[in-house]
């Protein structure tokens, strides 16, 4: 039976791994954000009071 045998299996294993561990990650990091945060946009903003018009 052809699908006992490991050896092609083993190798489309090893390559596409090798693919995502080895070529992928250095194309993935290398994309830059172009909207970098700036730490003014961190303050934690005091909230408003709502004066409600009907009470």
């Amino acid at each position: 039976m052809p699908q006992l045998n490991p050896l092609p299996w083993f190798s489309i294993l090893f390559y596409s791994w090798l693919v995502f561990l080895v070529i992928l990650p250095p194309k993935v990091l290398a994309h830059s954000f172009p909207n970098e945060p700036n730490p003014e946009a961190t303050e934690a903003s005091q909230p408003q009071t709502w004066v409600w018009p009907w009470y």
